[in-house]
């Protein structure tokens, strides 16, 4: 049976094609690794490296070992540091995202009452933009992300809803939607309503900004804003609107742009989205708290 020393000698050598730097990273003597390695070309039947006085470099055999071994020996190496993770309870860091003002104000009061629940438990902040809302969680930058719903991805888990915010429309100060009190869903097909560039599903921006109105009106799309800063920008320029949340008009009044709330929209939803695999108590703990905070405001139920 092949011992882990020498999966970690083998793939980490390939990688550094020096046995000084291999020793280091692997905190065991040059001689050690020479031998580790010796002894898994004998358990092979042939070399797996060409040494010389000035280089060493995978054979094509050794090549083919290691694009076979690596990924499996990366997967490995998640599940043991999810299990550990879980092993250790509650206590340690856990990056959390977060999609705009409000979810991030809402990230904020989660971490207050987590604090007090499990002290030992650090959250790491991390915002995002909706050009790439979801890369994110599948590259492991976070665990756990608060964002607008809908979210209907097969590798990802939503929780429930814990935030709702008012929609608004965005408009250019001279629009004549400007001069209302209120707007109705049906006034997007006035004017082009700017789309979402980037990693953006095509649900989430219909959901955002449907294609048409519910009487049947064709709405345009205008040009595409890969974050929130360029939308605004774009319809303080006059080039459209824009449908957004509440907490954007109370965080970013750039000039040029007027704020007109919906009267027939539903709010926005947010809630809590994490990989499909891997849940830590960790983020069990973060979830319940979310769920605390929700119900501390009526309107959150």
């Amino acid at each position: 049976m092949i011992e882990r020393l020498e999966i970690e000698s083998f793939l980490v050598l390939a990688e550094e094609l020096h046995f000084g730097r291999t020793a280091e990273r692997l905190h065991i003597t040059r001689a050690r690794v020479s031998q580790v390695v010796r002894s898994l070309e004998r358990r092979i039947g042939a070399p797996l490296f060409e040494r010389t006085s000035r280089r060493v470099r995978l054979t094509p055999l050794g090549q083919r070992l290691h694009d076979e071994v690596r990924p499996g020996y990366q997967r490995i190496e998640k599940a043991l540091a999810h299990a550990r993770a879980e092993a250790k309870g509650v206590e340690g860091v856990l990056p959390v995202g977060y999609l705009g003002s409000a979810a991030g104000e809402f990230v904020m009061d989660v971490i207050r009452v987590l604090a007090v629940r499990h002290p030992g438990t650090e959250v790491e902040i991390h915002e995002t933009q909706f050009k790439d809302m979801l890369g994110p969680l599948r590259t492991g930058q976070v665990d756990l992300l608060v964002t607008q719903f809908p979210v209907e991805e097969d590798d990802l888990v939503r929780g429930p809803v814990v935030l709702r915010v008012p929609r608004m429309l965005a408009v250019p100060a001279n629009h004549q939607l400007a001069k209302r009190d209120r707007v109705s869903v049906e006034d997007l097909a006035r004017d082009r309503v700017f789309a979402c560039s980037g990693d953006v599903p095509r649900y989430w921006q219909e959901h955002l900004a449907p294609s048409h109105t519910p009487g049947g009106l064709p709405v345009r799309r205008g040009r595409s804003a890969a974050t929130l800063h360029e939308t605004l920008a774009q319809v303080g320029a006059g080039q459209g609107i824009s449908p957004v949340g509440a907490d954007v008009a109370r965080h970013y009044t750039p000039r040029g742009v007027v704020y007109v709330p919906f009267d027939d929209a539903d709010p926005l939803e947010y809630g809590l989205v994490r990989r499909a695999a891997g849940e830590t108590a960790r983020m069990r703990a973060f979830a319940a708290a979310a769920v605390e905070v929700a119900g501390m405001d009526p309107g959150n139920r």
